[in-house]
């Protein structure tokens, strides 16, 4: 995995948080609009010309490739290209996470976009939400680690509109995390998901204590 360093101020990394998320939840509204719309053809033809005249000023001074992953020298994280957090991307949901004691946890809402049955939310966007948050949870204890394996569990349909995601370790041992993480909505667990985490040959930082919590 390659990281940028950019060497730019917390202001600065505030100033572009601040100008960018309005920017990315326009496009999210703007690809909700997209898809439950019933205006007529005429509307539909003008929409289309004004968004490419706005695609075509936006790409008159923009980096190659993808966004990447970026830190400044405090330490600061910027993976704002990232289909799940990204603050830039306007498909990422995106899921704002938190620690909490026995891991972290994040509620958030999935609408039109996300659907895959009907009313519901694709299974592969749960598996890719689960995915990340389990991953913040496997470092919620700042020994960092990369993802073995991950085995889903799916109770039952996930609606579209307000869930939650949460995960936690609950074995450590040698180089190795367990991890158990699930979706919910209002009525329960919808998704449960369990990883095993790796921690890299490389770190030589504290180890995972063995433990079952």
């Amino acid at each position: 995995m390659e990281f940028t360093l950019e060497d730019i101020s917390e202001a600065e990394v505030a100033r572009r948080r601040d100008l960018y998320a309005p920017l990315a939840d326009t496009v999210r509204d703007l690809i909700d609009a997209v898809i439950r719309t019933e205006v007529g053809d005429d509307a539909i033809d003008d929409a289309r010309r004004r968004i490419a005249a706005v695609v075509d000023d936006l790409r008159a001074e923009q980096i190659d490739g993808p966004y990447g992953v970026r830190y400044t020298r405090e330490y600061t994280g910027m993976p704002w290209g990232n289909a799940v957090i990204g603050l830039r991307n306007a498909i990422a949901p995106p899921i704002r996470t938190e620690r909490v004691p026995e891991g972290v946890r994040a509620s958030f809402t999935l609408g039109a976009a996300y659907e895959g049955p009907g009313g519901h939310v694709h299974g592969g966007v749960c598996a890719m939400i689960l995915d990340h948050v389990l991953g913040e949870g496997a470092s919620s204890d700042d020994v960092p680690c990369y993802t073995g394996t991950i085995t889903m569990r799916y109770l039952r349909p996930t609606p579209l509109g307000e869930l939650t995601a949460a995960s936690w370790i609950t074995e450590r041992e040698g180089r190795k995390k367990i991890v158990r993480g699930t979706l919910s909505d209002a009525a329960g667990v919808t998704v449960e998901a369990d990883g095993i985490f790796i921690v890299p040959k490389s770190w030589d930082g504290p180890m995972p204590r063995k433990s079952r919590d």
